[in-house]
């Protein structure tokens, strides 16, 4: 065998044992894979066309692991349901290709169950136990400081089944007492 041919050889056999090695094991039954919680943003919702308005609302986004708020013209006043729902929905087309990104989809299932006396309280269906997420935290913190930017909400309170709910702050600490934007200050950048 010639050197040329020889060394043809070695490098299939390289290539062949690196395309094998990088594959994901096969397994021996199928098994059933859930879907991680939504909402799940649609095209439809997210990218269609720009809502140009009057009144200016705030949605908090993540860029660099930096939880960042954006103002969004609409072109009427949105309830916090609302309001959750458009970052629930997250980055339109434009904001993405600016950077933005959200850290709930996957990690959070969350409705607002209402507001009163400044607080909102917000129902947390699933916190993605088992999506592999590490952004919780950044989840979190972008629902408290969307809806704390509100004018009606000083404080934000998460719920499981009627309960508070522990979750995590910007330091990493738990916490089930309402939340507000100084509790994610570390991790927001300055506009």
């Amino acid at each position: 065998m010639s050197r040329r041919a020889a060394r043809a050889l070695l490098s299939a056999l390289v290539v062949a044992c690196t395309v094998a090695a990088c594959g994901v094991p096969a397994e021996d039954t199928p098994r059933a894979v859930e879907a991680p919680p939504g909402p799940f943003p649609s095209p439809a919702t997210v990218d269609g066309p720009a809502t140009v308005g009057p009144v200016t609302v705030t949605l908090c986004f993540v860029r660099d692991d930096r939880l960042v708020p954006v103002d969004r013209r609409v072109g009427r006043p949105l309830d916090a349901e609302a309001q959750l729902r458009d970052l629930l929905a997250g980055p339109s087309a434009v904001e993405r290709d600016s950077g933005l990104t959200s850290a709930l989809p996957g990690a959070i299932g969350a409705g607002v169950v209402g507001v009163a006396d400044g607080q909102a309280r917000v129902r947390v269906d699933g916190t993605g136990d088992d999506t592999g997420r590490s952004d919780e935290v950044l989840a979190f913190g972008q629902i408290v400081c969307t809806l704390a930017a509100r004018d009606d909400v000083d404080a934000v309170a998460f719920l499981r089944d009627g309960r508070p709910l522990g979750v995590p702050r910007a330091d990493g600490s738990l916490s089930a007492q309402p939340l507000t934007p100084a509790d994610y200050a570390a991790l927001t950048a300055t506009r």
